[in-house]
């Protein structure tokens, strides 16, 4: 097994935990040292391969296990949050996380066998997904399964993370920012302090202001080949309708101002001019609106929209269950739509019909 560690300087360091059978290979975690001792900012995929680089990377940046002292959620999907319940369990580590998803966390825990299937049956439907997609969730609800929903061990964390907090980590100045879209809690970290080599004399970016201040660990808010899936998060029982897009767009907003000198992102490599990709991210959902915009001149449905948005593959070769997730996306663009007053559901529509306006 190699470990791959990365020294950042100023004692921040990145460990590369793996994701199995995962094109994104891995999970950057990151530890930042405290006078209290070191924290982890997230913890990988709770797979025991993973667990065995987490342990080895953080043994190569002079720490023992033992020693973590805190743990720092961005967001609770399970290749940042999944060895949180190892490492708090072998360390006495606290882990914090905001509250929008440690609510997620806790409905997921607290879900009885099958809801989340029922949920999916009628979501999907509702999205016009064909018969041949639904055909296997419905014999698996009816053959008992559903009770391993993902995430059911994810451990609850001990804190909040509440925005705006600058972080109770001696001898750190780490402010936390609340950047909903991916996930309605996803947090990033901004290390306010001075870093040689970081900032100023790292020269101009592309928008030609000359560095910035600080680092910030932005989790999967902003990363700097890969646009984060932006998809729907609700609560089964709540009736109200999120705008996840909108949260993102203006999250991203709120970063691009900030203006961190150098981004440590969870996934591949730290990159600086944030203000440079915040504006590469706007520009690909607004064209990508625009194109959905166009493509409702004709009634269609979610899941319509979905086969016809571009992604990494064609549409024939994206798996079953990635297929759920392009839709949850599809959703999330026509939310905005309809929010901005750009397009509206047909009235009566069984599926769910929509059509620019």
């Amino acid at each position: 097994m190699t470990t791959q560690v990365t020294d950042h300087q100023g004692g921040v360091w990145s460990i590369a935990v793996p994701i199995p059978d995962n094109p994104l290979g891995h999970t950057l975690v990151h530890l930042l040292e405290t006078d209290r001792g070191p924290v982890l900012i997230d913890t990988g995929w709770d797979d025991p391969d993973s667990w065995d680089t987490l342990v080895a990377g953080v043994t190569a940046c002079g720490f023992a296990l033992t020693d973590i002292h805190g743990v720092l959620i961005t967001h609770h999907h399970p290749d940042h949050h999944g060895l949180s319940a190892k490492v708090r369990e072998a360390s006495g580590a606290w882990i914090a996380m905001h509250a929008a998803d440690t609510a997620v966390v806790r409905r997921t825990r607290e879900a009885v066998p099958g809801q989340w299937l029922d949920y999916l049956l009628v979501k999907l439907t509702t999205a016009g997904a064909p018969e041949a997609h639904l055909a296997p969730l419905r014999e698996a609800r009816a053959g008992g399964r559903g009770r391993k929903l993902p995430g059911r061990r994810a451990a609850l964390p001990d804190r909040e993370i509440a925005p705006g907090e600058l972080l109770d980590l001696p001898g750190r100045r780490v402010r936390a920012i609340w950047t909903p879209g991916h996930t309605p809690g996803h947090v990033c970290l901004h290390l306010e302090e001075e870093h040689p080599g970081v900032g100023a004399s790292s020269g101009a970016g592309a928008s030609g202001r000359a560095g910035g201040f600080g680092r910030l660990f932005s989790g999967d808010h902003l990363l700097p080949g890969i646009t984060p899936h932006i998809g729907l998060y609700e609560d089964p029982e709540e009736a109200s309708a999120t705008d996840p897009l909108g949260d993102y767009l203006d999250s991203l907003e709120r970063i691009g101002r900030l203006a961190p000198a150098e981004v440590l992102p969870a996934h591949q490599h730290a990159f600086t001019d944030a203000e440079g990709r915040v504006r590469e991210l706007i520009a690909h959902h607004e064209e990508r609106l625009s194109g959905l915009r166009a493509l409702l001149r004709e009634p269609r449905t979610a899941w319509e929209l979905a086969e016809s948005m571009e992604w990494n593959r064609p549409w024939e070769q994206i798996p079953y269950g990635s297929r759920n997730i392009a839709v949850s996306e599809a959703e999330a663009h026509l939310r905005r739509l309809v929010k901005l007053g750009h397009a509206e559901m047909v009235p009566g529509s069984a599926p769910a019909t929509y059509l620019a306006v």
